[in-house]
Formats: structure tokens, sequence, C-alpha cells
């Protein structure tokens, strides 16, 4: 009887390493695969973190060169009013405003209230603003603050 009893149990053995086997070959794989799907989405993290410290750098390094001396488009006119409803619209106040512009609060002030015009470089300035959304003009405070 010991001997059915050893041979019943090496078979059921057998099966089930058998049954283990196959069902681990399936994890094997998956794992194997989550591997490579992990590596891939890192080596596209790092290409993503290396271009964005790229164009942050382009962009700080721009910034530090100040606004644009070109000579605004043909035609440019300048409308205190827009001025202050664009101000208003990208919700900042007129020290930040004047950040952005290369300019002081009271000239931001004064250009708003009538006083006094913008000249030919700062027309240029406002004109390269006017395209600038909220998070951009956020953005761009931060990085003048740094």
């Amino acid at each position: 009887m010991p001997n059915l009893q050893a041979v019943l149990r090496k078979e059921i053995q057998r099966v089930a390493r058998r049954e283990i086997r196959a069902e681990l070959e399936s994890v094997r794989k998956a794992v194997s695969q989550y591997r490579h799907d992990i590596a891939e989405l890192k080596r596209v993290r790092t290409d993503l973190e290396r271009r964005v410290q790229y164009l942050e750098s382009r962009e700080a390094t721009r910034l530090k060169r100040g606004p644009s001396k070109r000579k605004p488009p043909e035609g440019t006119r300048f409308s205190r009013t827009r001025l202050r409803n664009r101000r208003e619209k990208l919700g900042l106040s007129r020290e930040d405003y004047a950040r952005l512009a290369d300019v002081s609060a009271s000239t931001i002030y004064n250009w708003e209230a009538g006083v006094t015009k913008p000249g030919e470089k700062h027309l240029a300035t406002l004109v390269s603003l006017r395209d600038m959304g909220k998070r951009e003009a956020k953005r761009r405070l931060d990085l003048l603050a740094e």
C-alpha cells in the first residue's frame, strides 16, 4: 500500500507542477510586457522632461533679453480701454502687467488713464502681449520672478 500512496502523491505533484507552470508562464509574459512598458514610459518621460527644460531655459533667456526691439506692425493703434480690458481679462494687476511689458506700474496707469501713450518700442511689446493667455502670463511672471 505505501507504494500506491507514494505513486499517487508523485503523480498529483507532477500534474500540479505542470498546471502551476502553465499559469506562471502567462504571468511571466505579462510581467515582462509590463516591465517593457514601464521602461518605455520612463524613456518618454525623460525625453519630455528634457524638452520642457530646454524650452524653459530658452524662454528664460528670451525674457532676460527683455522685450522685443522690433517695430509694431504697420497701422497698429493704441487704445487705453483695450489695454485695461486686456489686463483685466488676464486677471493681472498693473504691477504684474508692467513686469510683463518691462515698464513701471505707474506707466501702465498713465497709459490707461490717457495721460501718456506708449512709444514705438513699448507699442511693439504691447502687441506681443495681445495673444497671451492667462496661463502663459502666469508662467512668464513666475519665470520673471526667478
